[in-house]
C-alpha cells in the first residue's frame, strides 16, 4: 500500500474529470451487468412460455439500446484510461529523468546506464499497466461483481449462498500466490536490466568486438544473460498461469452444484424455467470478472515492482549539493586555490596535501605519471566530487559555499574524451544555449580552426554529427569541443589532456584553436605530452597525489629533478631546449 501511495500524486493531476469520468463510464458499463439476466428472464418467461407478442416487439429493441449504451460506455472509459495512463508513463519519465540530472557522477559509477535506462522506459511503462488500467481494470470489475452479486441474491438468495460458498476458500492461497509473482517480477527486472546493459557496452563497443573477432563470445554472453531473464519471466508466467485453472476448478464447483440444485426445483416446479436460466446466466457472467480480478491482481505484481524500483532512484540523493545560504558566484576576480586538499574514491588517497595557486590570467599546467591524480584534481573544481579534506576557494571562497549553478557557469571544460551528441554542429556548439545566432556560433567556429571542416560537411552547420560525432575525426571532435567552450565564454578554463591522441596534423589545428581559447583565461592544463606546456606560466608537477614542484620550463629543467626525468623519458633522443 504504501507504493500504492507514492504512486497517487501522479495520478491527481488527471483525477478530474478524465480520470474521474472514465470511472463512471467504467461503472455505468458495469453496472449494465445486471440488467443481462433480467433480459434473459424476460426472454424466456414472456417470449418463449407466455408467447406475448408486446415483449416480443420492445424486448429486440431494449437489448440493442442496452449495448449501445455499453458500447459507448466501454469507449469513454478505454480512451480516458489511455490517456491517463500515457500521462502518467510521460510524467514519470520525466520526473526520473529530472531526478537523475541532479546526481553526482559517483552514482553513475555504481549504476551502469543500462540498468537506468531499462527504469526510465520498461519500468515506467509497467506501472502504467498497475497504476491505471489495473486500477480500472479492479473497480470495473469489483463494480460488475456487486452488481450481479446483488442481482443474484435478489433473483433466488438460497442459490446465491450456493454459489458464493467457496468463494472464500480461494483468497489465501492467491495472497499467497501474489507475493511470489511480485517476488518473480523483481528479479526479472532485474535480469532486463543487466540484459540493455550488455546490450548497450555490445553496440557502443562494437568497433572492439569485430576488431578481437569477438562475435561468438558477446552473444554467448547475452545469450547466458537473456537465459536469466527467460527463467526469471518463465517463473512469474508460471504462477500466473496456474490462476485461472484454480479459479475455474472453484467456479465449475459452483456452477456444479447450482445446476444440480436449481434443476432439480425447475424438475419439481418450484422455480420457472426463466428464473433458473436468468440466474445462471447473472452466476455465469459473475465468474468472469472474478477472473478477470485474478489476472489482474498477479499483472498488479509486476507494477508495484517496477514502482519499487523507480523509488529506489527517486530515493536517491546527491552527494553534491548546494548547502543552505549558498553563494553566486559572479566572476572570478583574484584566482583559485588549492588548499591541503585530500581525496579518495575508496581507501587509498589518490590526492595528499595538495596546495597549488592559480591567480587569474594565469596558465597553470599539471603534468606527472599517468594515475598520479591529475585528472581526479581536475574534476573537484566544478565538483563532479567533493574533496574530503581542506577546501579549494574562488576569490578566498570555499567552492562548497557557491551555488552549483553559478559555479559551472564560470567553468568550461574541454577533455581528450570529447563528448559529442548526435545532433547537429550548430546544436553542439551551442549547447544549451540553442537561441544563440548563428553569427555567433560560426565565430567560435572560426576561433576554434572549425569553419572550414565545418562548411565541407553535406548540410554545414545542419549536419548530424552522429552518436559520440562518429562521422567525425578525432582533430575534428575536438575542435568542435573548444569552439563549445569559447562559445560559453567562461573566466575559467580546464584542458584536461585536450590534445592526446591526435596525429600530428590535427593536434597543430588543435593547439591553434587552444591558443584562441586561453586568452584572457584562468588556465588549468592537464597534459601528458610535456611539449605542450613550454609556454605555460607555472608548472607543477602531480606525482602519487602530491606536487613535488613548481615552476617554469626552463627553471624545473635546471634543477634536474622530477619535471627533467619525465622531459628525459619523453625527450631522451632530442636536445633540450
Amino acid at each position: 500500500m504504501s507504493v500504492y501511495r507514492r504512486l497517487l500524486p501522479f495520478l491527481r493531476p488527471y483525477l478530474f474529470p478524465r480520470f474521474a469520468t472514465a470511472i463512471i463510464c467504467m461503472v455505468l458499463f458495469s453496472a449494465t451487468n445486471g440488467v443481462l439476466p433480467f433480459l434473459v428472464k424476460h426472454v424466456f418467461d414472456d417470449i418463449f412460455a407466455r408467447k406475448d407478442v408486446d415483449a416480443l416487439r420492445l424486448l429486440p429493441l431494449l437489448i440493442v439500446a442496452t449495448f449501445i449504451f455499453r458500447g459507448l460506455m466501454n469507449f469513454g472509459h478505454a480512451y480516458l484510461i489511455e490517456f491517463v495512463g500515457h500521462r502518467i508513463v510521460a510524467d514519470l519519465r520525466n520526473t526520473l529523468h529530472r531526478h537523475l540530472q541532479t546526481l553526482s557522477l559517483a552514482y553513475f559509477q555504481r549504476n551502469p546506464t543500462g540498468t537506468l535506462l531499462s527504469r526510465v522506459t520498461n519500468d515506467t511503462t509497467m506501472v502504467r499497466e498497475s497504476l491505471t488500467q489495473a486500477t480500472a481494470s479492479i473497480m470495473r470489475d469489483a463494480t460488475t461483481l456487486t452488481a450481479l452479486i446483488a442481482v443474484s441474491f435478489y433473483m433466488d438468495w438460497f442459490l446465491a449462498l450456493i454459489a458464493f460458498v467457496v468463494f472464500p476458500v480461494t483468497i489465501y492461497p492467491l495472497l499467497k500466490l501474489y507475493k511470489k509473482v511480485r517476488d518473480f517480477s523483481r528479479k526479472g527486472q532485474g535480469a532486463l536490466g543487466s540484459l540493455t546493459v550488455l546490450l548497450q557496452e555490445t553496440l557502443q563497443g562494437t568497433r572492439v568486438v569485430k576488431a578481437f573477432s569477438a562475435e561468438a563470445y558477446e552473444h554467448q554472453r547475452f545469450a547466458a544473460e537473456n537465459h536469466r531473464l527467460f527463467r526469471h519471466s518463465l517463473k512469474a508466467g508460471r504462477l500466473r498461469a496456474f490462476v485461472p485453472p484454480m479459479v475455474e476448478l472453484v467456479a465449475a464447483g459452483g456452477i456444479a452444484a447450482v445446476v444440480w440444485y436449481g434443476g432439480s426445483s425447475v424438475v419439481s416446479g418450484d422455480r420457472t424455467q426463466g428464473e433458473f436460466v436468468a440466474f445462471l446466466t447473472a452466476l455465469l457472467l459473475l465468474y468472469e470478472p472474478f477472473k478477470h480480478l485474478t489476472r489482474t491482481s498477479a499483472a498488479t505484481q509486476n507494477g508495484l515492482a517496477a514502482a519499487e524500483r523507480l523509488f529506489e532512484v527517486l530515493d536517491e540523493r546527491s552527494e553534491i549539493a548546494d548547502r543552505p545560504g549558498a553563494q553566486e558566484l559572479g566572476g572570478v576576480k583574484h584566482g583559485m586555490r588549492f588548499e591541503g586538499v585530500h581525496f579518495r574514491y575508496l581507501d587509498e588517497w589518490v590526492l595528499k596535501g595538495i596546495d597549488l595557486e592559480i591567480r587569474t590570467g594565469e596558465v597553470v599546467a599539471l603534468v606527472g605519471p599517468s594515475g598520479g591524480g591529475k585528472s581526479t584534481l581536475a574534476d573537484l573544481i566544478p565538483r563532479f566530487y567533493d574533496v574530503q579534506q581542506g577546501r579549494i576557494t574562488i576569490d578566498g571562497k570555499d567552492i562548497r559555499d557557491l551555488t552549483l549553478a553559478s559555479l559551472r557557469a564560470q567553468l568550461a571544460i574541454v577533455s581528450q574524451s570529447t563528448f559529442l551528441f548526435n545532433d547537429t554542429v550548430r546544436n553542439n556548439i551551442a549547447y544549451g544555449s540553442p537561441d544563440l545566432p548563428l553569427e555567433e556560433v560560426v565565430a567560435a567556429a572560426q576561433a576554434a580552426y572549425a569553419h572550414d571542416f565545418i562548411m565541407a560537411l553535406p548540410q554545414g552547420y545542419d549536419t548530424i554529427i552522429g552518436e559520440l560525432g562518429s562521422t567525425l575525426s578525432g582533430g575534428q571532435r575536438q575542435r568542435l569541443a573548444i569552439a563549445r567552450a569559447l562559445l560559453k565564454n567562461a573566466p575559467l578554463l580546464i584542458l584536461d589532456e585536450a590534445t592526446s591522441s591526435l596525429d600530428n596534423e590535427s593536434e597543430r589545428y588543435v593547439q591553434a584553436a587552444i591558443e584562441q581559447l586561453v586568452i584572457g583565461r584562468t588556465v588549468l592544463v592537464i597534459a601528458h605530452r610535456l611539449s605542450t606546456v613550454h609556454h605555460a606560466d607555472r608548472i607543477a608537477v602531480l606525482i602519487d597525489g602530491k606536487i613535488v614542484e613548481q615552476g617554469h620550463h626552463s627553471q624545473l629543467l635546471a634543477r634536474n629533478t622530477q619535471y627533467r626525468k619525465l622531459y628525459d623519458l619523453q625527450f631522451h633522443d632530442a636536445p633540450l631546449q
